[in-house]
């Protein structure tokens, strides 16, 4: 090799390194928005889906994960162009009055899912028999406490490792024993003309991309301070947080169908199912599923009222952020923990409606789906705003698609939902 050869080899060398580590210092909002997305309610969608249809339903995955890419996508490139949110982009394009009645909306609606969170870590207790009364009230403290004594990174970190606890799902899957053959076959559809196929098929796929998703992605891009010099790093760490929360999520469907659906065991809810894997996955699978189970919950339950905060001081143009005192934003803190902590009240009163307040909360997310998505495609095509980093022709064709393919199935999830 001669010496001008060997200092190309190095060059490219250092090049690949320099990329690696701007990569993983790029690690962080597109992993954890998209691993949030398995929450309480999705992990128990995905475990009927396997535990009532076996692999059947594994051909919605590929199009759910292409879906969340492209408004991941999306979300990471306005986010660091602007150097702004989501609400405070909206505002700026269709007004302070219209933003507000979307703000409402939303905390509404991110009430009854923070509430769907704090349900999720009652279940947790049931699964490992622990009292729900200590496992609440310490969670609650334990939420606020992460958030109110940190800052972004240190946050940002934390938040890191519990993305990665979720991966005890794909340790769970394997230790089913799945058929690999009849999982390969069913990434063909074998559609099913009945109603409780499509309601799930509708249900599946209306976990994919929520409302509170966006919000809190764009925001922590823009807290994070990630630059147009790593534009395309943290482009390319949003698609790999929608393939691992695909991944994750069909692992759960592959551990209900390899066991549950093949014993053809009745199960209702996720505590059912973490008890029926003990038996015929054996016990460390059915704990291991317990474990994600409440991981998930104490994820979301943290999540959801940050991205809560987050959209309303954006909405107000008030001041905001993790790494914020509560004497510099009083409203943001103000806010994730009174969200917080009265949701923890509230799920502890004996005899709450709480299915009542769950399908409310689920029809508000979908009604407010199609319009956020709109107004996204909006602000990513305006020059003003985006410069040259506009959407291009092929990118708008996918996304209206996915935008109207969404918009029909949240039509038929209200329907049904009422139904």
């Amino acid at each position: 090799m001669s010496i001008m050869d060997s200092l190309k080899y190095k060059v490219r060398n250092h090049a690949t390194l320099t990329a690696i580590l701007i990569f993983i210092s790029a690690v962080g909002p597109g992993l954890v928005t998209s691993m949030v997305d398995n929450d309480p309610g999705g992990i128990l969608t995905y475990s009927l889906a396997g535990a009532q249809y076996g692999y059947n339903l594994i051909w919605t995955f590929p199009p759910m994960i292409f879906s969340l890419i492209i408004a991941q996508e999306m979300g990471v490139r306005m986010g660091i162009i602007s150097g702004k949110g989501l609400a405070s982009l909206i505002r700026e394009k269709v007004g302070v009055k219209v933003t507000i009645i979307i703000m409402i909306g939303l905390l509404i609606a991110n009430f009854g899912n923070t509430l769907a969170e704090f349900s999720g870590i009652v279940v947790s207790s049931e699964i490992f028999g622990i009292p729900p009364v200590i496992t609440v009230l310490l969670s609650a403290v334990l939420i606020w406490v992460l958030v109110i004594k940190g800052n972004y990174k240190s946050v940002e970190k934390i938040f890191i490792v519990l993305s990665l606890i979720y991966f005890t799902y794909i340790i769970a899957g394997l230790m089913a024993h799945p058929n690999w053959t009849q999982v390969t076959e069913s990434i063909v559809p074998q559609f099913q003309f009945s109603t409780p196929y499509i309601t799930m098929v509708v249900g599946l796929i209306g976990t994919t991309i929520t409302p509170w998703m966006m919000f809190f992605l764009q925001s922590t891009v823009v807290e994070k301070g990630v630059s147009k010099d790593e534009l395309k790093y943290s482009m390319a760490e949003s698609v790999l947080g929608a393939i691992l929360m695909g991944v994750v999520a069909l692992f759960i469907l592959i551990a209900c169908a390899a066991t549950i659906h093949v014993s053809h065991i009745p199960v209702n809810n996720v505590q059912d199912v973490a008890h029926a894997l003990i038996p015929i996955a054996g016990e460390y699978a059915g704990l291991l599923f317990g474990i994600g189970f409440l991981n998930a919950s104490l994820f979301s339950a943290i999540i959801l009222p940050l991205s809560t905060a987050y959209y309303v001081c954006e909405s107000l143009g008030l001041e905001m952020g993790i790494s914020k005192s509560f004497r510099e934003a009083p409203m943001f803190h103000g806010l994730y923990a009174g969200l917080i902590f009265i949701c923890a009240i509230v799920i502890l009163i004996p005899n709450i409606p709480l299915m009542d307040i769950l399908l409310f909360s689920q029809v508000l997310n979908g009604i407010l789906l199609p319009f956020i998505l709109i107004l996204m495609l909006l602000i990513i095509n305006d020059e003003r705003i985006m410069g040259e980093y506009v959407n291009k022709r092929w990118q708008n064709i996918i996304s209206a698609i996915i935008t109207i393919v969404i918009t029909i199935f949240i039509i038929i999830m209200v329907i049904t939902s009422f139904i």
